[in-house]
């Protein structure tokens, strides 16, 4: 029994260091494995973004009023609209939202500061470009909060002037956000990019490796060695988990130094989880690499997996408002679970108990995962 077991456990500390040495000894693997995951991160972490800036703004000002030139500059004073084109007739606000030079319009009727000093209701237009939906509901939004507080501000003033004293009671309505403060979606966005390229890289290591030694005809090689296809599938897999691991310590740390994201849970907790993150990556790697015979083939495949994990896992749509049938499918969705783990350590700070339930499908996905491609694995290489 001991004899058997030394010959292995030589073999094993033999090939380790060889899949190390692949890995790492092509200088463009290694900017690949370690530069790429960071420069993707940079360029993601500034691009996947929902924070509305700077809107196109058109202004068709019938009234040419002190009142109406106080509302557009309260508009661009905020810093979100900016003032690009002035109109006067209907035709110029269509033409320059046909060609898309303006994202929103907003046309002030004549008669608006008359109604406002007499303490009436004031009509004002707002048009948006509907095609880009996202960005048009939050320019709304941003416009409506704006023009609301500038007509309360002059209905106080009005009502000071006439003498009129305002009621007492009434509801003092204050809202304040939670853990992101001023609502910036980089700090939501960025721990959900750098969970996509966890995954990215896990799925390259091994899809690609496994079929690159099938390709060359090393991997046959390897299957008539004394080696179990266990322990070669550990010696293909090890390496691997070390690099997908150091490229998370990379991109987390980016992340705290470059994008300044608040950190409030424990890494304890996001080694862990990102350690049976990677894992199940690993595994959907392996499998894809049992049913791919080149690295053209593997890559499509990756992708054909990776792509609907990422639309499916919350990073740019709420979970929430999927059809039901595909709320229950994000649950097979390994990168879904992760991005709750790494939101909620990064942003919250929770705890343990509160991440136990994903951390523990993490884990049963990936060990079922694991398995399944080691079996795999086994009847393709024998």
């Amino acid at each position: 029994m001991t004899g058997s077991w030394l010959p292995r456990a030589s073999l094993m500390s033999r090939m380790l260091p060889k899949e190390f040495r692949q890995l790492l000894r092509d200088p463009r693997s290694k900017r690949m494995l370690f530069v790429g995951p960071l420069v993707q991160l940079v360029i993601f972490g500034y691009a996947v973004t929902t924070d509305v800036r700077h809107v196109r703004t058109l202004v068709a000002d019938h009234d040419r009023t002190a009142a109406s030139r106080e509302l557009v500059d309260a508009l661009s004073a905020s810093g979100y609209f900016d003032v690009v084109q002035r109109a006067e007739r209907p035709t110029e606000i269509v033409d320059a939202l046909d060609h898309g030079r303006v994202l929103m319009t907003l046309e002030i009727p004549r008669g608006f500061a008359a109604d406002v000093a007499a303490g009436r209701e004031a009509d004002v237009q707002l048009l948006v470009d509907g095609s880009t939906a996202n960005t048009a509901n939050v320019a709304l939004g941003y416009a409506n909060q704006i023009i609301s507080r500038w007509g309360l501000r002059q209905g106080a003033e009005v009502a000071a002037r006439a003498g009129v004293t305002r009621a007492g009671g009434g509801v003092d309505f204050r809202t304040r956000a939670w853990f992101n403060q001023n609502l910036e979606s980089r700090i939501y966005n960025v721990p959900a990019v750098m969970g996509n390229i966890v995954m990215m890289m896990a799925l390259l290591l091994t899809s690609l490796a496994v079929v690159r030694e099938r390709e060359i005809g090393t991997l046959e090689q390897l299957m008539v060695s004394p080696l179990r296809p266990v322990e070669l599938i550990v010696g293909k897999t090890l390496p691997a988990v070390v690099v997908a691991f150091l490229d998370m310590v990379i991109i987390t740390t980016v992340s705290l130094i470059w994008f300044d994201i608040p950190f409030r849970g424990s890494f304890v907790l996001l080694a862990v989880s990102s350690l049976c993150y990677i894992l199940t990556g690993l595994g959907v790697g392996l499998l894809i690499s049992t049913v791919s015979n080149t690295q053209q083939e593997a890559f499509m495949t990756m992708f054909l997996f990776f792509l609907p994990a990422m639309m499916l896992s919350g990073m740019m749509f709420p979970v929430e408002n999927m059809p039901r049938s595909l709320q229950y499918l994000t649950l097979l969705d390994p990168i879904r679970h992760y991005l709750v783990i790494v939101r909620g350590v990064f942003l919250r700070g929770s705890g343990w108990g509160v991440l136990m339930p994903q951390i523990a499908v993490l884990t049963v996905i990936g060990v079922g995962i694991l398995g399944f491609a080691t079996t795999r694995f086994r009847k393709t290489t024998a």
